[in-house]
């Protein structure tokens, strides 16, 4: 299947050249974009280094949120012939060497999810209440959107390209990580197939993360309100 890999950065200049680096070693052949959004710390310029016949670039204006870059990322795919759009941060915490189980279930998925939370996944360097607070808004978001998915949050995923077609991105609310959520629900209302395949997540040891509390809430209170659209 012809892959491509979208790596939405903002202030990633400490990463993104290691992270694009082991990407190639894993996997030579596959094609990566990289979204920017107009990064003060030059990560877009980083990016532009790293061009080739098989990394691209998208600039945009400015900061929108994770899921503004992935949708943009989305359409510029779905314009050429990939069959899989992949999903993975740049700052280190998705490895590389994690992928070809995600290609390799996307070959019988419509989404395959590389999850934290299932039997074999793991999270490194995160202390207690972190790993806490990710199973418990995982948790809460599966009872009550009635899915099946262990790790509706996670970031390092793939879709096909046939089904990503079929969903309506027009209408997709979220920005930030309840971006994640969103496209999951979505893809289960839409009867697509969802495979869970365990990664291992390591915390970033470069740059500052993007997580906020208003995110967090974000995400909460979207969840909250589809799962009324659920029961509805």
């Amino acid at each position: 299947m012809k892959a491509l890999v979208i790596m939405p950065t903002f202030n990633e200049s400490g990463s993104l050249q290691t992270t694009v680096s082991l990407l190639r070693t894993v996997n030579s052949n596959i094609h990566l974009l990289i979204v920017d959004d107009n990064s003060p710390d030059g990560t877009g310029e980083i990016a532009d280094s790293l061009r080739d016949e098989k990394t691209f670039v998208l600039h945009r204006e400015s900061k929108q949120g994770l899921g503004a870059a992935y949708l943009e990322g989305f359409t510029w795919a779905l314009s050429r012939d990939y069959e899989v759009v992949v999903e993975m941060d740049a700052d280190g915490s998705h490895r590389a060497q994690d992928l070809q189980g995600i290609l390799n279930a996307a070959e019988h998925a419509d989404l395959a999810i590389g999850s934290r939370w299932i039997n074999g996944g793991s999270v490194l360097n995160w202390p207690w209440y972190r790993k806490a607070i990710s199973r418990a808004g995982n948790l809460y978001a599966k009872i009550m959107l009635r899915t099946n998915i262990s790790d509706m949050t996670a970031g390092y995923r793939a879709y096909r390209s046939d089904f990503l077609r079929q969903l309506n991105l027009n209408g997709v609310a979220a920005r930030g990580y309840a971006f994640q959520v969103e496209m999951a629900l979505r893809v289960v209302k839409a009867r697509g197939v969802v495979k869970e395949v365990p990664i291992t997540f390591i915390e970033r040891t470069q740059g500052a993360s993007k997580m906020t509390t208003a995110i967090v809430l974000e995400a909460l209170w979207l969840v909250t309100k589809w799962s009324f659209y659920r029961s509805a």
